[in-house]
C-alpha cells in the first residue's frame, strides 16, 4: 500500500476535498466528471511502474487494437491485478474506490476489473463511440469506471462523453475495428447515432488531463477517444461495482470474459466472489 493512503479517514478527507457536492451532482446528471489532483506522486509512480511491467509481459487477454499500417500502436489488457503487485497495491490502497463510492452514492464498492489502455506516439487509431456495459456480464445502475492517465493527455487525445447518455437506452455493442455485432444479436438493440457527423447536436464533454487527474464515468455513458498525437498515452482504467450490481451471464464471450463464472454465480446473484473483492469500505487489516 502507498503510505499516503493507508488510513481510511485520510482517504475520505482527500476524496471530499477533490469531489464536492456539485461534482457528485454532475456525475449523476451527466454520467462523467473529471476529478483533478486525486492521486499523489507516489500513487502515480506506482501505477506507472505497474503499467510498464504489464507492457513488458502482456497477459493472454491482451488485444492489439490498432491496424498493422498504423504508425503508432494501441494495446489493451485486462484483469491483471492478481499478477501485477503494483496494480493490486494501487487498487486496494489508493483513493479510487472511495471516490467511486462518493460519486455513485454506494455503501459498498467492489472491484470489477482493471483495464490497461496504451496508445504509443502517433497512433492514429481512434476509439469509436460506444457504451461499456453492454459488453459486460453485469447489470444494475450503481457502477463507475475510472480512467487515469500517467502521462499528460491533451484534449485531442482524451476521452469524450455525450452528457446524459448514461440514462439509456442500451445501444448495440460492436467490434471496434470491424464493426461486427458479436454480442447482442444484430437488430436486438438500437444502433449508435453518428455522433461525429453532427457533433454540434450532442452535449459532448472532455478534458485535458495531467497525471494525478482522473475521469470517472458510468458504464452506460457514450464515450470515445482520439489517437495519441505526438505523446505517449498510458492509462489504467478500473471498473467498480456498487450495491445493486448483479451477475448477468451471457451466451457469448463478454469483454473481458470470466470463464465458467456462471457455475459459481447464478444469474441475478450479487457479485460476491474472490474475483470481485470489496474495496470500500475498508476493513481492519486492509
Amino acid at each position: 500500500m502507498t503510505p499516503a493512503a493507508t488510513d481510511s479517514t485520510a482517504i475520505e478527507a482527500r476524496v471530499r476535498q477533490a469531489i464536492d457536492d456539485d461534482l457528485v451532482e454532475a456525475f449523476r446528471r451527466d454520467g462523467a466528471v473529471c476529478v483533478r489532483g486525486l492521486f499523489d506522486a507516489d500513487e502515480i509512480a506506482l501505477c506507472r511502474a505497474a503499467i510498464d511491467e504489464n507492457m513488458a509481459a502482456p497477459s493472454e487477454r491482451a488485444i492489439v487494437a490498432s491496424r498493422p499500417e498504423d504508425p503508432g500502436f494501441f494495446i489493451e489488457d485486462f484483469c491483471n491485478w492478481q499478477r501485477i503487485e503494483g496494480y493490486r497495491q494501487f487498487v486496494f490502497g489508493a483513493p479510487a474506490a472511495a471516490a467511486a463510492a462518493r460519486l455513485m452514492g454506494a455503501a459498498t464498492v467492489r472491484l470489477y476489473h482493471d483495464h490497461l489502455l496504451v496508445k504509443e506516439p502517433n497512433t492514429r487509431q481512434k476509439t469509436p463511440w460506444h457504451q461499456d456495459q453492454p459488453y459486460y456480464n453485469v447489470e444494475g445502475r450503481l457502477n463507475c469506471s475510472m480512467w487515469m492517465p500517467v502521462d499528460p493527455v491533451p484534449r485531442t487525445a482524451t476521452l469524450e462523453f455525450v452528457a446524459g447518455s448514461h440514462l439509456g437506452p442500451w445501444l448495440m455493442p460492436r467490434t471496434f475495428m470491424t464493426n461486427e455485432a458479436r454480442w447482442f444479436p444484430e437488430g436486438s438493440l438500437a444502433d449508435l447515432p453518428d455522433i461525429d457527423a453532427n457533433r454540434d447536436a450532442f452535449p459532448i464533454l472532455g478534458w485535458a488531463l495531467e497525471p494525478g487527474d482522473a475521469v470517472f464515468f458510468h458504464m452506460l455513458a457514450l464515450h470515445a477517444a482520439g489517437g495519441a498525437g505526438s505523446g505517449r498515452r498510458r492509462v489504467l482504467s478500473v471498473r467498480f461495482l456498487g450495491d445493486d450490481m448483479r451477475h448477468a451471464p451471457r451466451p457469448w464471450k463478454t469483454s473481458p470474459n470470466f470463464p465458467n463464472l456462471e457455475n459459481e454465480l447464478p444469474a441475478g446473484a450479487a457479485m460476491e466472489h474472490p474475483l470481485f473483492p470489496i474495496l470500500w469500505p475498508r476493513t481492519l487489516g486492509d
